[in-house]
């Protein structure tokens, strides 16, 4: 697996001029640097850990105005989980990505239930409705693990970004050693590492809170970073059938990091869009149309 894979060009371009509310925050992390570099790697990982709780918007609430609602324990919280169709058909699970909630899948409730599923989304921890102010990895993936341990049958997975790398990184499984049909990673990393060198690229620090961070996610853990990566990972999830979805102009995460994971993962499938970026991926018509189609 890629150590630290290139920031992507286009990565570099969101800010082309930075906020000074950013600017502000390089220089302290950087002077925080000189003087305590462990106190500096502290305050970045907290920043790392603690998503925003974006405002809602008007059409979250529509698209989960259907659901069945509950929430669900797991071992650090609760997270709120959504349920659309019969409690009969087998389930897909949908995981979202970082500072996302269950809202965002919303593109594809219909067309899962129009092909006989049902469909499970939840709030991450630290999401929308779910407990917490902070989520890492593993907590993420504990999270997603409870909710797939009462869901009942389950036919697939559908994860994007953050989701996709808890999902696989764990990785998450089917109870009882049953094989999970059907896979679907958008959007998806390669790994910690590579997570952690493009957030030590935005907030221009040094290449000491990589060598930290991995470090760290060793010592809290006890695995290695890079055991955490979606291609080392994630074939022990079981999956029959992976579909890997990423696009060519994919803003955050490389195309090539998806490229990767397909190609390390016996059995993959890629599927290459363009000019859908990280998130707009999320609400394409062909992709959902792909996904299901894989997912039967």
């Amino acid at each position: 697996m890629p150590e630290e894979p290139a920031v992507s060009a286009a990565l570099r371009m969101r800010y082309p001029a930075p906020p000074a509310g950013l600017l502000l925050l390089r220089i302290q992390l950087r002077m925080l640097s000189a003087i305590a570099p462990q106190l500096a790697f502290k305050q970045a990982w907290r920043m790392f850990c603690t998503p925003r709780r974006l405002a809602m918007r008007a059409w979250e609430a529509p698209a989960l105005l259907e659901a069945c609602r509950c929430m669900v324990a797991y071992e650090e919280g609760l997270v709120a989980v959504y349920e659309w169709g019969p409690a009969a058909a087998p389930a897909v699970v949908l995981v979202h990505g970082w500072e996302h909630r269950a809202s965002f899948w919303r593109a594809w409730v219909q067309p899962l239930l129009a092909a006989g599923y049902r469909v499970v989304a939840m709030d991450g921890p630290a999401h929308g409705a779910s407990t917490g102010k902070r989520t890492t990895l593993t907590a993420f993936g504990g999270a997603v693990q409870a909710v797939v341990d009462t869901a009942g049958e389950v036919r697939a997975i559908v994860a994007h970004s953050f989701g996709a790398a808890s999902v696989a990184g764990l990785p998450v499984r089917l109870s009882a050693g049953l094989p999970l049909p059907r896979l679907v990673l958008l959007s998806a990393p390669i790994g910690p590492r590579a997570v952690a060198g493009r957030v030590a690229d935005f907030l221009h620090l040094s290449n000491d809170f990589v060598a930290r961070f991995t470090q760290y996610l060793e010592q809290v853990t006890g695995r290695p970073a890079d055991s955490f990566g979606a291609a080392v990972a994630g074939p022990g999830s079981g999956a029959k059938k992976v579909l890997v979805i990423h696009d060519e102009d994919d803003e955050i995460i490389p195309f090539s990091e998806g490229q990767q994971i397909a190609a390390a993962w016996p059995g993959a499938v890629l599927h290459g869009t363009r000019g859908l970026g990280h998130n707009r991926i999320l609400r394409d018509a062909e992709v959902i149309q792909t996904a299901v189609a894989f997912i039967a």
